[in-house]
């Protein structure tokens, strides 16, 4: 049974083996909100995510005849990651099946552990079935992400250094499956009653959620999330009760909101989350939660970020910070024309990103071509500056959004 003392064994067992992540305080982050936030930076935890708690502490409790007969799991990355990591520490045999959509970078990240994997199925339930069946043919331990009492006692060692370090009105925690708001919950709740948990989800993903107002585990009704780390479709019944009991609210966030978070705490405090571990402060963006005066930390679950994604994520995030412009042209195809338009944008202070010239376009007509400059620029008032000098030109342009 899960237990205060249980987390606490947990602790003991794990230390050593896993990093004691830090707790940072943010003065740029506490002044945005008028509060004081803290982040705990479980995204520098080994394999890059709170996932390697759960599975070390699951595997010390695995008997001599299941490490021999191997481990099986299924995972779209964090939880393959950290099974990997635990089965290679221990000298288990681990086999990870993963989506066949994963992305190379992660299955390339389990395999860099030891681990075997096995792509199967279009999504992470598919996936999860097929790890199942495996685990009963060749008699595998199958380890659950985030619905097993173990699993969860290793998360609650999160809540455990919290308390440590700090005495939170607030802790606020990414929701997936729901084993580390569970683990936390449960652990700060058994020495403090007055601090509250508070859950996040995605929009799109928000089974915890549905299934609290439901009073019973209800599936999300989307799954076209950025955050993948925490699209999980069904809570799981022991994280589900744990949540009822010891989470005192979960609130959704947008994945427009999650990315711009992710962003602001890579130029900011040069943190590199990945979108799941984004959400609890994209929480605060969308004032979900009353922070105001209050003691705030915010759990950064994980960093292993698909980087094309963050390419994208960056680039939009600058457009909504009036710091990126697109501007389409078809100008006349005479010389000394383009010199004219890169001048106006130079004169601005802007600088041109990229550029691009093609006078085979089909939509440009004959004697004229097609550019499209993407500008960096310092603010709003600096587009507005541009915008003019173009207008003086005289050239016909469109900004691309």
């Amino acid at each position: 049974m899960l237990s205060y003392d249980r987390i606490v064994r947990a602790g003991n067992e794990i230390k050593g083996k896993i990093h004691r992540t830090p707790l940072f305080h943010s003065t740029t982050f506490s002044n945005m909100f008028s509060c004081d936030v803290y982040f705990k930076m479980e995204n520098f935890q080994k394999t890059g995510s709170f996932k390697s708690r759960g599975a070390m502490e699951k595997f010390s409790t695995l008997t001599a005849e299941q490490k021999k007969n191997g481990v099986i799991t299924a995972s779209a990355g964090n939880h393959a990651q950290g099974v990997a990591f635990a089965a290679s520490y221990y000298g288990v045999d681990a086999k990870i099946v993963m989506p066949e959509t994963t992305p190379p970078a992660k299955v390339n990240a389990v395999q860099s552990y030891g681990g075997t994997v096995i792509l199967k199925g279009n999504s992470y339930d598919e996936a999860h079935e097929y790890a199942v069946q495996v685990s009963v043919d060749e008699k595998r331990e199958f380890i659950e992400a985030y619905n097993d009492e173990d699993v969860i006692a290793g998360q609650g060692t999160i809540g455990l250094e919290i308390l440590e370090d700090v005495k939170p009105d607030i802790v606020i925690v990414p929701i997936g499956g729901g084993g580390l708001i569970s683990g936390i919950s449960f652990a700060i709740k058994s020495k403090n009653k007055d601090i509250k948990i508070i859950g996040v989800e995605s929009e799109k993903a928000n089974a915890m959620e549905l299934s609290i107002k439901e009073g019973k585990i209800v599936p999300y009704t989307s799954n076209d999330t950025i955050a993948d780390g925490i699209a999980v479709k069904y809570p799981g019944n022991i994280t589900f009760e744990l949540v009822k009991k010891y989470v005192d609210g979960v609130v959704t966030v947008s994945d427009e909101n999650i990315a711009y978070a992710l962003f602001k705490l890579l130029e900011r405090e040069k943190v590199l989350v990945e979108p799941s571990g984004a959400a609890g402060l994209a929480a605060l963006f969308e004032n979900k939660i009353d922070v105001k005066g209050k003691k705030v930390v915010i759990v950064l679950s994980g960093g292993n970020v698909n980087f094309l994604l963050l390419s994208n994520i960056i680039y939009r995030a600058l457009e909504m910070e009036n710091k990126l412009l697109r501007l389409e042209f078809n100008l006349p195809d005479h010389p000394g024309i383009m010199e004219k338009i890169v001048n106006a944008i130079s004169s601005s202070g802007a600088n041109i990103y990229h550029a691009e010239v093609d006078n085979l376009n089909k939509d440009t007509p004959i004697g004229y071509q097609y550019l499209l400059f993407t500008i960096n620029i310092l603010d709003k008032s600096r587009i507005d500056e541009l915008l003019g000098s173009l207008d003086k030109l005289g050239y016909k342009y469109r900004i691309i959004g």
